[in-house]
């Protein structure tokens, strides 16, 4: 019965490493490449810290602070990585640290081990890691409430943008810690809920994950049940997406919509030259969005500037295209530029 065993949990094991080699191959074909030589030429400014909390997940934690020009109480801006980058890579190529200088606001950058997932993804998959007060989603947690002690950030202005797996881990932490968050932006990324290993998360990103049992709101509100209120959520998809299939957004939107009670119909939807975007208002107010990007893979858009090849070099995954997300979400979150 022991052989038996041992030679069940081999083969999931192996058929486990197979399927992260293909989630690897699928994403560095949508690019052509990965982004391991310009993680290591990217020039570092992003400080770690190793004590935080008790980091459960097993997690590294990184954050700029401007030296200059910073409020008393700035607000706090969390940037969680997909799958293949760093902290570095992503900000080398985002500019979001410069972004940060400009406007006064404090980046935490969680990063995740390859310890933890070859890729270096965040497991959004895991139930474990997305629990409430366990695993990923608590070592986020300590980090954000470090770094709001030790810089006296503004509490009413922590907002948490993700790209790809840091996507639906940006989906996870606002599900879990709702009045934790002013604001969060899902790029590229799947529902809350919408897979519990590595091989149901494969076919979700491939085919899209079929709604669970009371519809896509049920599994927040499960884990948020005393919520009553909720933070802006946009979403951000590239029509040309083979990573994560654009359907995996309309499934975003959906959840989202539920779980506030927010009807489907009451949406307005605009052409735009860079796509389409559907918005949902409640008394005024934006309480979600879809930007649905044309002629854009998988990754983070940014505004086409002339150093379109320097760009690409420092991130794959950080694509050129008509519109800017940092740009919208600094707009969005009222990130405007720092004045004396």
């Amino acid at each position: 019965m022991k052989l038996s065993l041992g030679r069940s949990l081999l083969k999931v094991l192996r058929a486990q490493k197979k399927i992260s080699k293909r989630i690897e191959k699928a994403v560095a074909k949508t690019r052509g490449r990965t982004t391991r030589s310009a993680s290591r030429s990217a020039k570092s400014i992003l400080i770690e810290t190793a004590a935080f909390g008790s980091n459960p997940g097993h997690l590294v934690m990184k954050s700029f602070v401007p030296t200059t020009r910073l409020p008393k109480n700035p607000a706090l801006v969390v940037l969680l990585h997909g799958c293949h980058q760093t902290p570095e890579s992503l900000d080398a190529a985002a500019g979001f640290s410069k972004l940060a200088k400009e406007r006064g606001f404090v980046l935490l950058y969680p990063q995740q081990k390859r310890a933890n997932n070859s890729q270096n993804c965040f497991n959004w998959f895991r139930p474990s890691a997305v629990a409430r007060d366990r695993g990923e989603v608590r070592s986020i947690k300590q980090m954000v409430e470090h770094i709001c002690e030790r810089h006296r950030i503004d509490r009413s202005r922590i907002f948490v943008a993700g790209l790809s797996a840091g996507g639906a881990m940006a989906g996870a932490l606002v599900a879990n810690y709702p009045s934790l968050f002013a604001g969060a932006a899902i790029i590229a990324g799947m529902p809350f809920g919408s897979a519990r290993d590595a091989m149901s998360a494969l076919r979700a990103m491939k085919s899209g994950a079929a709604p669970p049992p009371g519809g896509w709101g049920r599994p927040i509100a499960e884990i948020s049940p005393e919520a009553k209120a909720w933070p802006a959520i946009t979403i951000w998809q590239g029509m040309e997406d083979r990573v994560v299939k654009p359907v995996n957004a309309l499934a975003c939107v959906a959840q989202w919509l539920e779980v506030q009670g927010i009807s489907e119909n009451s949406g307005r939807l605009e052409e735009k030259p860079w796509g389409r975007l559907q918005s949902w208002k409640v008394s005024g107010k934006l309480k979600v969005a879809l930007y649905s990007v044309s002629n854009m893979g998988h990754g983070l858009p940014i505004k086409k500037r002339k150093s379109v090849t320097a760009l690409r070099s420092a991130d794959p995954y950080v694509i050129p295209v008509e519109i800017s997300a940092p740009a919208e979400m600094m707009r969005l979150w009222g990130l405007s530029r720092f004045r004396i």
